[in-house]
């Protein structure tokens, strides 16, 4: 039995052959997902996946030459650059989003996997199951690879592009990443790391896990009892449960807060100055917009559009919204509501594309008063406004949705399973 993560509702796992998943009769949320041999497949992928970061790393990642003057960076310079104009966050939080947390996330699937395999799960296995998970939101290389993208189409018309090794390496890199996520069969893992305890007696399908004094744990799935405060552990992974989060609407409000007010000199002060000629011109991020508009770059100007202004004011102005209605009458049902909430969750991250063509930009332009790109004080604000709102639809429990007084519950069947 499982708990759905989204709306709460007890549901009754049918036996399930590789390319097979189960989806959640209420809400429509993706329960589980099989695959074939799931172990050999994650570390198969996992390993070249590790191969493509370290070929990544080790070579030059793109050089342009303008006017006899020229520069070639290697990938990790994208964010060690950032250190000498005194931007140490910006620099942080590159190198964390695009190789420092996939490479821990690639080596715990390696050592997971290769433990499963063997028969005798290695040690340490379970915090690292558990640390999968929250890793997984945080890991941004296929974000980088279209920064990269748009980073080169706005400077091929000043100078010659070539694209080295380590270019390739990380597109086949940030491919593979997304493969090895999208293979991890979470409910088959933690069975073959902990087996699968006795479910609570007396527990009913179609209807809340809460409604019956239960939690269902969003690591490993597992339905458990709760005490009489609403909390407590997973007896098979150790991740806390609540029967709600706690104070989740109130942290949701303080942090889309902190995201307004961080948005604000995200957009008045200049993301970065580019020097051409001895002649500085800083840009602010809609300004910037309007200068490609200008330049007839209509297709990067509509995706720095797109993902610096319309997803994070969208996604603010989602959550606002979700967190006014959760609890009162509302135009829209608990299902579109929900859907909403994928929405706002899913797109949060690509936001940061801005942030990383700056990075790239400014490690790449480096020719003095000829040519030269720094990074602006918007930077590190927006890159704040980009953390928060993720983090603000992290901690809305979507669960609240359905608990309104206005939901209707309806029984269904206890499983739907979609080949």
């Amino acid at each position: 039995m499982r708990a759905c993560h989204e709306c709460d509702w007890v549901v009754v796992l049918p036996a399930l052959r590789g390319g097979e998943h189960a989806t959640c009769p209420r809400c429509g949320h993706i329960l589980v997902r099989r695959h074939f041999r799931p172990a050999q497949r994650s570390m198969a992928l996992a390993i070249s996946a590790l191969i493509a970061l370290i070929l990544a790393i080790s070579f030059p990642f793109v050089s342009f030459e303008a006017r006899g003057i020229g520069n070639n960076i290697e990938l990790t310079q994208t964010a060690t650059s950032m250190i000498g104009f005194h931007q140490p966050l910006v620099a942080i939080i590159v190198a964390l989003t695009i190789i420092v947390l996939p490479a821990v996330y690639l080596c715990g699937v390696i050592w997971l996997q290769l433990g499963l395999l063997r028969g005798v799960p290695f040690p340490f296995s379970r915090g690292i199951a558990r640390s999968l998970t929250h890793l997984n939101p945080w890991m941004m290389a296929d974000v980088f690879i279209i920064a990269a993208l748009v980073s080169l189409i706005k400077i091929a018309g000043m100078a010659q592009i070539v694209l080295g090794v380590s270019f390739w390496a990380f597109c086949a890199f940030a491919i593979l990443l997304l493969m090895t996520t999208r293979s991890i069969d979470a409910d088959w893992m933690w069975f073959s790391l902990a087996g699968e305890p006795q479910a609570p007696k007396g527990i009913r399908t179609a209807e809340t896990a809460a409604s019956q004094g239960l939690a269902g744990c969003s690591t490993c799935g597992l339905i458990n009892e709760v005490d009489e405060s609403g909390h407590g552990h997973c007896r098979r992974c150790g991740e806390p449960l609540h029967l709600r989060l706690p104070h989740s609407l109130q942290r949701t409000w303080a942090l889309l807060a902190a995201a307004i007010v961080m948005y604000i000199p995200a957009n008045v002060y200049p993301i970065m100055t580019t020097t051409l000629l001895g002649q500085s011109n800083p840009a602010t991020i809609i300004g910037g917009v309007i200068e490609l508009i200008e330049k007839g770059s209509w297709p990067i100007a509509a995706v720095i559009l797109f993902a610096s202004i319309i997803v994070p004011v969208g996604k603010i102005l989602a959550l606002i919204w979700l967190s006014l209605v959760v609890r009162r009458s509302n135009e829209l049902g608990a299902s579109t509501r929900t859907k909403l909430y994928r929405v706002t969750e899913f797109i949060g991250r690509w936001s940061m594309v801005d942030l990383f063509v700056v990075a790239i930009l400014v490690a790449l332009i480096r020719a003095g008063n000829l040519m030269s790109i720094t990074p602006g004080p918007a930077a590190l604000a927006f890159g704040a406004v980009v953390i928060l709102t993720m983090l603000a639809a992290m901690t809305f429990d979507p669960r609240l949705i359905w608990d309104s007084p206005q939901t209707s519950i309806k029984k269904q069947s206890k499983e739907t399973i979609n080949e």
